[in-house]
């Protein structure tokens, strides 16, 4: 098997399924405003591991995105446990026309 072939051809699918769901209708839904959607429904309030997984998935982002957040300081883990929006979404949300 050629990985290097297999990834490259999924990658190609993704693209081709973005292009479609934009096609669907909301297209305006791209990435920042499902980001702006995703901030906006999280508000400050603490999640779960899985919440947050859920809300991405919602929002049509991976479940793991929440680890590329917190790499980013979008996103940081409470001393309850949950994980929580940092100042930086925020003022991101609030700095978009």
């Amino acid at each position: 098997m050629n990985i290097a072939r297999v990834q490259a051809s999924l990658r190609l699918m993704a693209r081709g399924l973005e292009e479609l769901a934009a096609a669907l209708g909301d297209e305006e839904a791209g990435e920042a405003e499902r980001t702006a959607r995703v901030i906006a429904e999280w508000g400050r309030r603490g999640l779960t591991q899985q919440e947050a997984s859920a809300l991405f998935r919602r929002h049509g982002f991976a479940p793991q995105t929440t680890g590329g957040w917190a790499r980013s300081d979008w996103v940081e883990l409470g001393e309850d446990g949950l994980r929580y929006l940092t100042a930086k979404p925020h003022a991101w949300l609030e700095e978009r026309p």
